[in-house]
């Protein structure tokens, strides 16, 4: 199994074990529906999807399922307050215009809502940063600038920050190491690689 595999992976375990059986999820950013067909076959969900690009969603029709091509503010605009269960931004926030509306609208339509994103600060990104002068390039970051997302890198102290701000509560958080596989229990802000949080009003 590659690297991404393995992240992918774990991550995805990661939020299955969030999700309650047979809730209403909506997944924003929802790629090819490797995630919410998990979850389907895991839990039992009823999974809408939405992304912007027709081929992940031609993708998502393949194996079944429900996915709609657009814009995910317009899309979640259709619905009212509470309308799911739980709402999922999994690597999504780091591509958004604004990252912050999106959260915001969708904690309207959404109970609950779980965020994914690679934590910027890691040791590792800092010390390319300083030390090469250039674009991190390790585990984490893998791609060189010209080919490469996000376009709003966050830290982990940056998110925490943005929910303490806004008043959202963060009902429970997961933190993994630079290889996305072990929990980092210890400075998070700075030792993990990828960060998970499900937030509630």
């Amino acid at each position: 199994m590659t690297k991404p595999a393995v992240k992918r992976t774990v991550d995805m375990q990661i939020i299955a074990d969030w999700v309650e059986p047979r809730s209403h999820v909506l997944d924003l950013g929802c790629g090819r529906g490797v995630l919410l067909d998990s979850l389907v076959q895991s839990k039992d969900i009823f999974a809408v999807g939405v992304d912007l690009d027709f081929n992940k969603i031609s993708a998502c029709v393949k194996r079944g399922v429900t996915a709609y091509q657009g814009d995910m503010m317009e899309f979640m605009k259709a619905f009212p307050v509470g309308h799911f269960d739980r709402v999922i931004c999994s690597r999504t926030l780091e591509e958004v215009a604004d990252p912050g509306a999106v959260i915001a609208e969708a904690l309207r339509v959404g109970r609950a809502v779980t965020v994914g994103f690679v934590n910027h600060g890691f040791w590792k990104n800092r010390l390319d940063t300083l030390l090469r002068g250039r674009k991190p390039r390790n585990e984490v970051y893998t791609t060189e600038w010209f080919e490469s997302r996000p376009v709003n890198p966050a830290t982990v102290a940056d998110f925490e920050h943005f929910c303490a701000a806004k008043g959202y509560r963060i009902t429970r958080r997961a933190m993994l190491r630079g290889d996305w596989k072990r929990p980092c229990s210890f400075g998070p802000n700075l030792f993990a690689g990828y960060a998970l949080y499900d937030l509630a009003k």
